[in-house]
Formats: C-alpha cells, structure tokens, sequence
C-alpha cells in the first residue's frame, strides 16, 4: 500500500516520486511505501496552509469546536481500523492499540474543541488611570508539528489538535516508521469537512522533510516530540530564526520505591510502568530503586512478573509485549544489554531475542531486568528507550534523592510511599516536570505536560498548549475623563 501526502485537502504523490519502504515490525516485511518528501512537497503545504489561514483564523470558536469534536468522534467510530493500522505499523498489541492510543487521540480532539471555547483572556483596570488594559490572544499563523514513532496517532493529534483549535494552520510531519495512521487522520478530516489546507501532512525522514520544517522561514512555531540529539539540532536551526519551540525530548526516569508503600499495587504498576508498549514510553520508569529492606522481596517478585510476560504476535489477545518497532532500534536496545555485560551488571532475566513462531523474522525482544551497582553505569545514564529496566538498592532517602537527580534528563519521576511528609519533601526536590506518587501514567489533560534538563523545553497540554499556538498582545485604551 502506498501512502500519499495530504495536502491542501487531496492526497498526493511528492513532487520528486521519492519513496521510503514501510515496514511491519510483526514479521520484518515491508509492507508499503511511503513518501521522502522534499523541500518542495513543504513549500506545497506551506502555501496551502498559508491560503487557508486567512480564514481559519477568523472562524468562531464554535465552529473550530465542532469541526474537532467532529473529528473526536469519527476516530471512535473507527477505532477498530485506526487500532489495526496503528499496531501493524508500531509492532505494540493491538488490545493496546485499542485500549489506550485510538482512545487517547479521539479525546485529544475533543478535549481542545472544548477547550478553545473556556479559553479566556486577561483584562486589567489600571485604577487612578482611567485605562484599561486587555490581551488578545491571537494565532501564529502556519505552524509545524512533528511526531514520534512510538505513540504514533496519540502525539500526533496531541499537537494538531491545539494547534488548529487556536486558529492556526498546520504543515505536520508524522515519524516515517509510523505513517500509517497520520495518513488514515486525512480522510477522516476530509469525512468532517475540515476546511482544505487547515491541516497539511506531508511525510519523509527527519534530515529531509523535517529539517524543511524546521528551516522554512514562514513556519513560526514548531512543536517537536523526539529524540534529545534531534530536540538540540531543532533548536540550533530555529532559534536564530526567533521561532516558538515546543520540545518534548527524552527521560532516563526514576521509579522510587519505599518500603511503607501498597506492595501489591505498586509491584502490579512497576510492572506496567516497565514495560508497556514494550518500554517505548518516554514515561517508563526505567530506573527502579527499591528501598533496601525490601529489596531482596522485590527482585524475587519483580523478577518472577516479567518471566510470565508474553512476547508475541500484537494481534494475539494474549500478547503482552509485542514487537518493538524497527530491526535498527532492536539492534539498538540489544546493544545496551551487551554494555551490561561487559560492565559486570546482572541480567536477572531477559536479554534475548524472540522467534514468534510463523513470524520469525519479527523484532521481537524479552523483556529485561538488569541489577546494577552503581548509578554511573551506562545503562543507568542513557535513555534505552525499550523493554530493558535496572534494579538498585538504597538505604536512605538522601541517597536515592541524589541517584534520581543524576541523570542529564528529567521528565518524569515515581514515588511509591504512604508517608506524607516524605512525598511531600521529595516531590519538591526531585527534578522532573511530573511526579507520579503511587501511581503512574494518571494523565489529566488540562495539566502541564513537559520535562526539565535534557528533556525538553515548554509544556504541552491544557492551556498551555494553547498559550504555545497564540500569540500575545497587550491592547491599552485611555479613558480621558
């Protein structure tokens, strides 16, 4: 199946008949082919979004609202296909697909048609004055948003929706692993009636048809979810340029157990949190220190969790852990667990690779458990970004204060303890944009959403993502008495 882009409302071919294999991460077979747009193929959707912006822009807030909740709603109705598309393309289950990725997109829609209506301004009387002052919040103009591969239709829409919501128009660029689902999103805008041009996606690899976003002088605004190493090259390009930056990068994040917690629900949401979506979550807890006293406990429980974990085919309602979703990110991640070894650390379970009867040709990796003795170690510093997790002890709250805070990143933290103060006190000093304390992966979407350090610049979600698409503007009038 061959992908097209979707431009000015009509799929088409790129200008230079340029195209990219598609691969099922289930079985390693290419699927499809997809376009390796060009300068040109941006400059098409730029001008698009350009000519429909004029009037976008001026539409009421109860129009764009109904266009998104529209466009909520047909993603449910076809939950099934979009849950299908998603899993074929990403390699996760499709009960995951299912439950979580086509949800999560139909409500980002809906939650920014709603929210563009509550969205309100700022007035202030300036007293002995006779002046008012108020702001507008106006929209940028044409902006561009860039996904990642591993949550495809979920971040996607988590950009496009505020964005278009806000009155912008919008050149969008989905992973190039991931397309599948992006390109389904066309016609459901088409089936709404989205106005042609409001939403332009055009696909290719990063260092061609991203780095065109990226650069284009009349993109003002980009929003970007992605690798650390990519995050610092967009903003090398577009800050000299005075774009808005949106950056959601990577995390190394820490999981922190203490010995007063809800054993049982922690061990079922450590778990979870470990290796959902095969551990290709920014938000996985990667790092699991356990207070010592339980340690031992929990390494033997821990452990004997992931053994009955299923690897398997995604389209197998008892498939747990699915393909990961490319062979070059499996050589990547398998990687890591070689530097285990050769720094000495202890692979409890895991580290191997998994033939799928009938798929054997698939990327398919146990999931991992490595206990580490010191924090320094290579997999305890750099994002694995897979079903890979490492185990360490500690003795007091002082110390694994220090091993969560010395990592270049900072998205997210878990804090798994009944003691208040102590919840207290380290939500404060642990250095992450999100603290989860005794649970993980509770999203509230009028929430600030975003990391600190290497992970990231600006928050997404709620308001703010709508403050990041609109521009500010203090208007002042005088009241001569």
């Amino acid at each position: 199946m061959n992908i097209q882009n979707y431009i000015n409302g009509e799929f088409i071919n790129p200008t230079s008949n340029a195209w990219l294999d598609n691969y099922n991460p289930a079985n390693g077979e290419v699927y499809g082919q997809i376009p390796n747009s060009s300068k040109a193929d941006v400059e098409h959707a730029y001008q698009s979004a350009k000519s429909a912006f004029p009037i976008w822009s001026k539409t009421t807030l109860d129009e764009r609202s109904r266009i998104l909740i529209k466009i909520s709603e047909l993603i449910e109705a076809n939950i099934d296909r979009l849950a299908e598309a998603e899993s074929k393309d990403n390699g996760k289950p499709i009960s995951m697909s299912k439950a979580v990725d086509i949800p999560r997109s139909a409500s980002n829609f809906r939650f920014f048609g709603n929210a563009i209506t509550q969205f309100a301004s700022e007035s202030h009387e300036s007293v002995g004055q006779n002046a008012i002052n108020y702001t507008l919040r106006q929209p940028i103009g044409v902006v561009g948003c860039i996904s990642p591969w591993n949550l495809p239709l979920y971040l996607f829409t988590w950009k496009i929706a505020p964005a278009i919501a806000s009155g912008n128009c919008v050149v969008a660029k989905p992973s190039e692993i991931t397309p599948m689902t992006a390109y389904l999103l066309g016609e459901i805008c088409n089936e709404v009636g989205l106005p042609k041009g409001v939403l332009n996606i055009v696909h290719g690899l990063g260092t061609t048809t991203g780095q065109a976003i990226v650069e284009h002088p009349n993109i003002k605004a980009i929003s970007f979810t992605g690798g650390t190493a990519t995050g610092a090259h967009i903003a090398k390009v577009a800050s000299p340029m005075f774009k808005k930056l949106s950056l959601e990068l990577g995390g190394k994040n820490p999981n922190i157990i203490f010995a007063d917690c809800d054993y049982e629900d922690m061990l079922k949401t450590t778990v979870r949190s470990s290796f959902a979506n095969q551990g290709q979550i920014c938000l996985c807890g990667s790092r699991i220190f356990v207070e010592a006293s339980i340690y031992e406990k929990f390494k033997t429980d821990f452990v004997e969790k992931v053994k009955q974990l299923k690897v398997g085919h995604p389209s197998e309602d008892t498939t747990d852990i699915g393909a990961l979703v490319s062979k070059s990110h499996l050589e990547k991640v398998k990687s890591y667990i070689e530097i285990a070894k050769f720094e000495n650390e202890n692979i409890l379970c895991g580290g191997n690779e998994v033939k799928v009867e009938g798929f054997e040709n698939g990327y398919y990796l146990e999931p991992t458990v490595i206990e580490v003795d010191s924090n320094d170690c290579r997999v305890n510093q750099e994002e694995i970004f897979g079903p890979v997790v490492t185990l360490m002890p500690f003795n007091t709250e002082d110390e694994v204060l220090e091993m969560a805070n010395s990592v270049k990143y900072g998205l997210s933290a878990t804090l798994w303890t009944n003691n208040l103060k102590r919840t207290m006190r380290m939500s404060q000093e642990i250095q992450a944009g999100i603290v989860w304390v005794n649970t993980w992966m509770m999203r509230d979407l009028r929430t600030p959403f975003g990391g600190v350090k290497a992970s990231g610049v600006g928050r997404e979600g709620g308001f703010e993502a709508l403050r990041f698409f609109t521009e500010a503007k203090n208007v002042c009038v005088n009241s001569p008495t």
